[in-house]
């Protein structure tokens, strides 16, 4: 494994005391469960939404998908340039601010075209995130507990989604949909302020010490990246299984709805018999799916993380072999889960693959920090963000969406849907191959 120092003049950070640590890396937890409880809060919308605005599925797919990854890619590298050298909790403080306030425009939408201006403004918003919070992690933590960070900071993904899903279906079901997007966005500029004040910056103060030289251009990152064919090999494992999860995920409410409609229902009035609760159809399904996303989700992320550093302590090629395996066990019981009759087996059999298909944020994540140097780490999470998003956010639910309504001319739409999801049930296990094919070079390329 080749260690290669910083070059001169680059400002060296310390890891954070384990208690400031805990604090900093929460917070952007929790910033990070805001991102994707807006990002995702409307998959179980999407039903609703369709009625009222006359949608196609391909065009929810859209407002899922591609609209919003084109901006949130695009973007997000342009960001991270300027988070390698800026203040970077400044910039995750206004990208928060802005991503709320275009998830509250969502709620004044009237027409396909206004809700798709503001799913635009939510990623334009987001895109300043992930690649500044990566950076910062990677600066809060020491090296051999990177990844492990990167995962509590990647259950924001399951997390999120679990709070989309619930907060969102609940309250669809006594408000309305408009209503869900005024929730779950006016909350984000508390946030935002409260990270712009409270989280630490670990490169003020150290400008003072050294020789200030131009950092590295941004051919001389993408030339660094290129020189690492484990990068590249991750980055395809990596936007292939977020295509599958994307795609999935933006269709499971409707999917439920449309084929296990009866049994939702029979679930549902058992559930408020036994807890008092009354439960409608959407607010059922979104809090079903949103439990076991949520939790079977967050536990596979942060066993990801763990199990990743313990096998990278004596092999570095762990962050690429332990998702590639991940991603082999998620393709059988999910495509059992979408052909079985009975939901109650469905949402258990979900439960499997939701949870394998976790594990690979946290490894990829660490490794890809850990193949450039320091002041390229911002730039390296942006360009395997925009890889991983315009492929697997921008075409997931796109596809899914489009094969869903060419299905259903010939076999009616709770057939569509279900056979779209089962054709891309099977691409976790080609994802897999390319995180096999990282770990082949991964050890010897790791330069930090």
């Amino acid at each position: 494994m080749a260690i290669a120092s910083p070059p001169p003049g680059i400002p060296v950070t310390q890891p954070l005391a384990p208690s400031a640590r805990r604090y900093a890396v929460g917070m952007l937890l929790v910033i990070y469960i805001f991102n994707f409880l807006d990002r995702q809060i409307v998959n179980i919308l999407a039903e609703p939404i369709k009625i009222e605005l006359g949608l196609a599925d391909w065009q929810l797919g859209m407002l899922t998908g591609l609209a919003f990854a084109l901006f949130y890619t695009v973007l997000g590298i342009p960001i991270a340039r300027y988070a390698e050298k800026a203040d970077r909790v400044k910039i995750i403080s206004v990208a928060v601010g802005v991503w709320s306030l275009f998830t509250v425009m969502c709620g004044f939408a009237t027409n396909f075209v206004q809700l798709l201006l503001a799913r635009i403004g939510v990623g334009v918003g987001e895109a300043g995130c992930s690649p500044p919070a990566h950076s910062l992690i990677t600066d809060y933590t020491p090296k051999e507990e990177r990844a492990s960070a990167l995962a509590i900071y990647s259950m924001g993904i399951p997390l999120g989604s679990l709070a989309g899903m619930v907060l969102g279906g609940l309250i669809a079901d006594a408000y309305g949909w408009r209503i869900a997007f005024f929730v779950a966005g006016a909350p984000g500029i508390i946030l935002a302020v409260m990270a712009f004040l409270t989280l630490p910056e670990p490169r003020r103060g150290l400008e003072k010490k050294v020789v200030p030289v131009k950092g590295p251009s941004f051919s001389d990152a993408i030339t660094e990246l290129q020189s690492k064919k484990s990068f590249w090999w991750i980055s395809i494992g990596a936007a292939l299984s977020a295509m599958v999860g994307y795609g999935h995920i933006a269709f499971y409410g409707s999917f439920y709805l449309r084929n296990h409609g009866e049994g939702l229902t029979a679930m549902a009035a058992s559930v408020n018999e036994m807890i008092g609760v009354s439960f409608g159809p959407i607010g059922f399904v979104g809090t079903a799916l949103g439990l076991i996303i949520g939790i079977c989700g967050a536990a596979g992320t942060f066993l990801g993380g763990v199990l990743a550093d313990r096998a990278a302590r004596t092999n570095v090629s762990g962050y690429a072999t332990v998702p590639a395996v991940a991603g082999l066990v998620t393709v059988v019981p999910f495509i059992a889960a979408m052909l079985v009759d009975n939901v109650g087996l469905s949402f258990v059999l979900l439960a499997i693959p939701v949870f394998a298909g976790a594990i690979w944020y946290g490894p990829i994540f660490a490794s890809a920090q850990s193949l450039v140097h320091p002041q390229t780490r911002a730039t390296a999470a942006a360009v395997l963000l925009f890889i991983i998003n315009l492929v697997g956010l921008g075409l997931g639910p796109l596809l899914v969406g489009t094969f869903s309504d060419i299905f259903a001319q010939t076999m009616g739409v709770a057939e569509g849907i279900r056979w779209s999801m089962v054709v891309f049930g099977g691409v976790g296990g080609i994802a897999s191959i390319a995180f096999f094919l990282a770990a082949r070079t991964l050890k010897d390329e790791v330069v930090a």
